[in-house]
C-alpha cells in the first residue's frame, strides 16, 4: 500500500518557471475553459510573462492540479486564471490557492471576476460584488474587490 501522493504548493515568476511547468499550465488551463468551458479565446493574453506576475499551483510531481495567477494592476492585485483539473476537485486545493494568494497579496487591495455561481464562495474569502453581473464568453460573471 503506497501513501498518497500529496499536493506541494509552487510559487513562481515567470523567469522561474521551467518550460515543463509553464506547459503543464497552459496545458490544464486549455483544457478547462477552452475545451470543457467551450469559450474560445486567446488564454496566453500576454500577462503571464509580466515582471509582476505570480503563478501559484499545487502540483503532484509534473501534474499541475490547481492554479492561479496574480496579475499587479497599478496597485490593485487581480486574481485569474483560477483552474483546478477535474480529476483534482473536490479535495479543497482552489481555496487552498485562494487564501494563499491572499497571503502573497497581504493588506493590498485585491479584485477578481467570478463565474457568476461562484460569487457566494468568493465571499467566504471576505471578496465582495463590485459591480453588475456581465457575460464573458457566454458565462455570466461579476466583479469581486477586497479592500
Amino acid at each position: 500500500m503506497h501513501p498518497e501522493p500529496h499536493d506541494e504548493l509552487r510559487v513562481a515568476s515567470f523567469r522561474d518557471l521551467d518550460t515543463t511547468t509553464l506547459y503543464e499550465i497552459l496545458k490544464l488551463r486549455s483544457e478547462v475553459f477552452v475545451v470543457e468551458q467551450e469559450c474560445a479565446y486567446l488564454d496566453p493574453d500576454g500577462r503571464d510573462i509580466e515582471p509582476g506576475t505570480r503563478h501559484l499551483w499545487f502540483a503532484q510531481g509534473k501534474r499541475v492540479r490547481a492554479y492561479l495567477r496574480i496579475l499587479s494592476d497599478h496597485g490593485v492585485e487581480r486574481i485569474g486564471r483560477v483552474v483546478t483539473a477535474p480529476e483534482a476537485r473536490g479535495n479543497g486545493l482552489a481555496g487552498r490557492l485562494i487564501s494563499e494568494s491572499l497571503a502573497v497579496i497581504g493588506n493590498r487591495p485585491a479584485i477578481l471576476h467570478a463565474q457568476a455561481h461562484l460569487a457566494a464562495y468568493y465571499a467566504r474569502f471576505g471578496f465582495e460584488q463590485s459591480g453588475p453581473e456581465y457575460l464573458e464568453d457566454g458565462i455570466p460573471h461579476v466583479p469581486m474587490k477586497r479592500d
